[in-house]
């Protein structure tokens, strides 16, 4: 690994009876060092696991023989949550009725009790449907899908919302319902 260069520096004398020292230099070979390096690079490299993909679990419907009948949802086991501005939470159970009478707000920390409620009272057909407006953020948004991880609800579906959905978080939320820039 190490030398000693003997070659230079000879033995001249400057007078009778004095001898001078040699001098002797050193060389590193580092050539071993570069190869245990590359040893433990390799070494590493072969032994580390990569990381592997995380994916999201898609719940497919069952088949039916009928294709007609493959996404039909029972009235009874449907919940609509609606987001909107400043954290609110809106839901109804089943179809929205005209009046708006079975239109409720919550917020998100009671918005988990109505969840499981809903999907205790109901079949394994449960389904949660959220719309988001306009005015909701994507906070929110997450919000609303890490409950649906919490109360492991397995089907639920993120739509958009409708126009007298939208009229009506609006009017409960005290703004005027033709103010929509887009409204859909």
């Amino acid at each position: 690994m190490a030398e000693l260069d003997t070659s230079s520096g000879g033995g001249h004398k400057k007078g009778p009876g004095v001898k001078k020292s040699k001098k002797l230099s050193t060389r590193v070979d580092l050539t071993p060092m570069v190869d245990l390096g590359f040893l433990l690079i390799t070494f590493f490299i072969f032994t580390t696991s990569m990381s592997q993909p995380t994916a999201f679990k898609l719940n497919l419907p069952a088949d039916v023989k009928n294709p007609d009948q493959q996404n039909k949802l029972n009235e009874n086991s449907a919940l609509t949550i609606l987001l909107g501005k400043d954290n609110n939470v809106f839901y109804y159970s089943g179809q929205l009725d005209p009046t708006g009478k079975n239109f409720k707000s919550s917020n998100f920390k009671d918005i988990r009790q109505v969840i499981m409620d809903k999907k205790n009272n109901t079949d394994s057909t449960f389904m949660v449907i959220i719309k988001p407006n306009e005015q909701s953020t994507y906070k929110n948004v997450v919000n609303i899908l890490d409950e649906m991880s919490i109360n492991l609800v397995g089907r639920y579906a993120l739509v958009d919302i409708s126009q007298p959905e939208d009229q009506l978080i609006r009017i409960t939320q005290g703004e005027n319902p033709g103010t929509s820039a887009g409204a859909k």
